[in-house]
Order: structure tokens, then C-alpha cells, then sequence
């Protein structure tokens, strides 16, 4: 079960009770916010080392919100590793995230669901993303037929998934592996 799932189930079975359970539950919000920190720590030491074979310049940070450890790497000037590290439309940055995320996996012996993001890459995505589903929507809209959508990753199609919901519209996956695609329509 995710920390943020866990979260919500630890909230539902404490409404209602007195003050002494409902410190049992934040203890274990606690618990859970305290292990994603631990998957931080550990995906920061990994990365650091990566780095530093690479010796390549980047500050790491790490937050925790919404059920998730999110991972950040930043330099404060254009340095030419980093760009490599996201390769082109961010395949070195997905490989390098689920090989942090074994890194956990090994350490812990629990899945991670850590966001990894450099240089600002995924938030300059998701606008991008956003534009998409917009565009998509917009078909949909004016023709009443489908769009589908090129292939992305998991986290992208989250990303268009929320945006088509938002929109009013519905999305569904379709396809395996890397053909794995977002089509896009009224109902």
C-alpha cells in the first residue's frame, strides 16, 4: 500500500475517535513520512556516488509530499553533465530513476515510487504535457472523434491522465511496453 494511500486509510478509520487513537494514527503518518525520508536519504547517497564517478557538478534535494519522495537535481549554472543525465526526451533520466529506485529497493526491501528530476526537466515537461492533453481535449471537442496520443512513460500518462479528467474529458491507456499510449475522447 502507497504512503499516500495508507495516509488516507489511517485518516478514514480515525474519524470519529477519541484523541488518544487519533495519536496512534499520526504516529503512523509519522512512520510513513519517516520511511519516504529514508528513501530520499538512501536515492541521495546513490546519486551523489553516480555523480561523483561522473564528476559531474549538481546540488541534490530532496522533499516529501503527497505520498511521494521527490528527487532533485540542480547545478546553479548550465553544466553539461547534468543534460546528459536527462538524454533525449529524458530515456537516460527514466533509466537513472528506476535504477535509483533499486537502489532503495536493495537498501530497504520496499518498492519505491521516488519522482527523480533534473535540472527542472519534468516540470518543464508537464507544461508541456498540459499542452497536450489541452490539444487533444480540443479535438475531441470540435470533431467528437478520438485522439491517441504518442507513447510515454507511466508518469507522463499520470500527468495528461489528471490534465483530460480536469478538461472534462476521459483518457484510457492502451498498448504494451513502450507503445504504451493515452487515447483521448468525449465519453
Amino acid at each position: 500500500m502507497s504512503a499516500e494511500s495508507t495516509e488516507h486509510a489511517l485518516s478514514e478509520e480515525t474519524e470519529g475517535r477519541d484523541e488518544s487513537a487519533g495519536s496512534a494514527s499520526s504516529t503512523a503518518k509519522v512512520s510513513a513520512v519517516s520511511r519516504l525520508e529514508e528513501e530520499g536519504d538512501i536515492a541521495a547517497d546513490y546519486l551523489e556516488e553516480l555523480l561523483d564517478i561522473a564528476d559531474i557538478d549538481g546540488d541534490i534535494d530532496i522533499e516529501v509530499r503527497n505520498g511521494r519522495t521527490y528527487i532533485s537535481i540542480v547545478a546553479d549554472e548550465e553544466v553539461e553533465g547534468l543534460e546528459g543525465l536527462v538524454g533525449e526526451d529524458g530515456e537516460v533520466l527514466e533509466a537513472l530513476q528506476e535504477l535509483t529506485r533499486l537502489a532503495v529497493l536493495s537498501a530497504t526491501e520496499n518498492r519505491s515510487r521516488l519522482v527523480l528530476d533534473i535540472n527542472g526537466y519534468r516540470k518543464e515537461r508537464s507544461g508541456h504535457l498540459q499542452k497536450i492533453a489541452e490539444d487533444a481535449a480540443a479535438s475531441v471537442k470540435e470533431t467528437g472523434k478520438s485522439v491517441a496520443l504518442e507513447p510515454m512513460s507511466a508518469y507522463e500518462r499520470k500527468i495528461v491522465h489528471d490534465a483530460v479528467a480536469d478538461l472534462g474529458l476521459v483518457s484510457e491507456s492502451e498498448g504494451e511496453g513502450a507503445g504504451r499510449h493515452i487515447v483521448v475522447s468525449a465519453n
